[in-house]
């Protein structure tokens, strides 16, 4: 499944605060002061009471959700909340990723890779007591196959598909066009038939309340920017979970969300900072986890973005269409220094897009393509490809100078950081840096219409590279001029790439696979659409007095959040003799749209009036 490229982005809440408010915004069972911009905001009655349950776990997020819709979406967080509400046909085993058994019980594969038959387990159930069948695998991919709006997802998935066939209630047989390395049967959500095929239009189905599932954790509701309540699933294969359900309650940064667990008002933090996360080692009842995650970060570089037919758009510098410049910028660009300074080495340094979590497939650090820090390269690269140095040390060629807009997320503290030492080094090799900050969501926009040069990005990434590599082809550039109709993650095309790309893709013989795959991401690093900056590893806190056994995705060393399978809570159960915590700052009413945030200081009452953000789904 997709994970969006912005998924650090904060959504944020534009917030109407007195002076008297603003100075005396001090969050209860906090040490220290907190500005009132941090507080989390109030929940409603109803997600209150959801929280107030002893054996409901809660987790603080900012992230943003485009829908619950497991065809259309493809942020981070409703992705992985699709994981916990509908199985695929084969899971992400915990161990290592490697497939597992999901509805399919097991599967066999012809000699020539076209064939996989699955078979599914016995007395499946949806959460609503309807049995799960093989006509819901066949609805779903062929649902895909045939409405291109309900293959925005997934549907380079089953784009190798010839046909779907249900021989039996438990049988599904798989037929390709070509044969096929990657299990057909991941990473592909399965809905119940007896649902969907009664709605009208299921590419605008949200399916944000009440949903019918198959995964260890249901969607009962979701209210934008305030909370997301899941409750525990009866009839899950493996086994109802442990603990009533999960509940994600908004915040509006990452700082109130550490103080949210401070103070015992959320169970479990991710995606924490370094800074956030050496703040909380030895915090009373707090846990910290850094585990190997499965995520890259990247500088993306606007390369001359291109629609699949080959028109071009966005306003990307002509000059970045030179691979001469690209290449230049990562040779200036010190990424051991901004692992070092800005992720306290927390991660591992990046050679390509495909995290060394995944030790089968990571482009080799040996490979003789890597190259290491180097501004006098830079620089004679530069210089060899007629970028003469100015008068103001900025290099210029055609009477054009090399001057290059960064987007920086404003309330993004790592990519600041990083800015603030990108552009010096640039400045050494004669490019001129123009940081353009603004909001996550106004950079989410204009890196799909290519309205930059650069910008930061990353994505989570799944065991099998297929998928991850399959973006990068030309064939999944987008279809329109404002950058819709695709999934690309760089906008980059490159048709030697495209022919390793189908020659891996059929590979069955796994060593020879890999070869062809370091084979891509070799020529994707020489061709510089993006400089990857590090692995970071996955920083975690969690209530361990209330909370234990969490799973963790790689079974050894791996993360709890934000997995590609549905391990982190499956397994989780509260600690005897434990209770729910919760503290004033989560108290609110919403009175007209508006947010009233209650703190007590020293017995007065200060209201903080927060106008909510109007959610673009609801």
């Amino acid at each position: 499944m997709r994970t969006s490229p912005r998924t650090s982005t904060f959504q944020r809440l534009s917030r109407t605060l007195t002076a008297a408010a603003l100075v005396a915004a001090i969050p209860l069972g906090t040490a220290g002061a907190a500005s009132a911009a941090s507080l989390p905001q109030a929940v409603t009655a109803e997600s209150a009471a959801a929280t107030s349950g002893d054996n409901v776990l809660r987790i603080a997020t900012s992230g943003f959700v485009d829908s619950f819709n497991p065809f259309i979406s493809i942020y981070l967080l409703p992705t992985n909340s699709i994981r916990y509400m509908y199985e695929s046909l084969v899971q992400n085993g915990q161990e290592d990723g490697s497939p597992t058994k999901g509805l399919a019980n097991h599967w066999e594969t012809s000699t020539d890779g076209k064939t996989w038959t699955f078979t599914l387990q016995d007395n499946l159930k949806w959460s609503d007591d309807q049995p799960i069948t093989s006509a819901d695998v066949k609805y779903t991919y062929e649902q895909m196959m045939t409405v291109p709006d309900l293959g925005t997802a997934n549907g380079n998935l089953v784009q190798n598909f010839e046909s779907v066939e249900t021989p039996d209630d438990k049988t599904v047989v798989i037929k390709l066009k070509s044969s096929q390395a990657p299990n057909p049967g991941v990473e592909i959500p399965i809905v119940p038939k007896h649902i969907w095929e009664k709605i009208d239009n299921p590419a605008d189905f949200k399916n944000e309340e009440n949903v019918v599932g198959s995964g260890p954790f249901l969607l009962k509701s979701y209210k934008a920017n305030e909370s997301i309540t899941f409750t525990a699933n009866k009839n899950f294969w493996q086994g109802a979970p442990k603990i009533d359900g999960l509940q994600y309650i908004y915040y509006t940064n990452s700082d109130a969300q550490v103080q949210a667990l401070r103070s015992g008002d959320v169970d479990l933090v991710a995606g924490l900072t370094p800074t956030q996360y050496k703040a909380l080692e030895g915090a009373e009842g707090v846990t910290v986890h850094s585990g190997e995650g499965r995520r890259y970060s990247s500088i993306s570089i606007n390369p001359g973005l291109k629609t699949r037919t080959g028109e071009s758009f966005g306003t990307g510098n002509a000059a970045l269409q030179d691979k001469e410049v690209r290449q230049a910028i990562r040779l200036g660009t010190d990424t051991k220094t901004l692992l070092e300074k800005v992720q306290d080495n927390q991660g591992v340094l990046a050679t390509s897009f495909i995290p060394a979590s995944f030790p089968k497939w990571t482009l080799s650090t040996e490979n003789p393509v890597i190259q290491s820090y180097d501004p006098v390269a830079a620089k004679k690269k530069l210089e060899d490809d007629g970028w003469t140095v100015g008068s103001d040390g900025i290099r210029e060629k055609d009477g054009k100078k090399l001057k290059l807009r960064l987007l920086v997320d404003s309330e993004d503290s790592t990519e600041q950081s990083i800015a603030e030492y990108f552009k010096p080094w640039m400045k050494e090799i004669g490019i001129d840096i123009d940081v353009q900050s603004s909001d996550g969501d106004t950079i989410s926009t204009k890196a799909t219409e290519g309205d930059y040069d650069m910008y930061f990005s990353g994505w989570s990434v799944n065991p099998d590279p297929d998928y991850q590599l399959g973006i990068n082809t030309c064939f999944n550039l987008p279809t329109k001029t404002d950058g819709t109709g695709g999934t690309t993650q760089d906008g980059y095309c490159n048709e030697e790439f495209d022919k390793l790309y189908n020659q891996q893709h059929s590979e069955m013989d796994e060593t020879k696979r890999q070869e062809l795959v370091q084979q891509m991401l070799a020529q994707n690093y020489e061709d510089t659409v993006q400089v990857a900056t590090w692995y970071a590893n996955g920083l975690e806190a969690y209530r361990s007095d209330r909370f234990t056994n969490f799973g963790l995705m790689p079974k050894e060393g791996g993360i709890i959040a934000n997995q590609a399978g549905y391990w982190g809570f499956l397994s989780v159960e509260r600690v005897e003799g434990s209770t729910a915590g919760g503290g004033a700052v989560n108290t609110g009413l919403v009175v007209a749209g508006v947010v009233v945030g209650v703190v007590v200081i020293a017995g007065v009452v200060v209201f903080l009036l927060r106008r909510r953000k109007i959610s673009d789904v609801e």
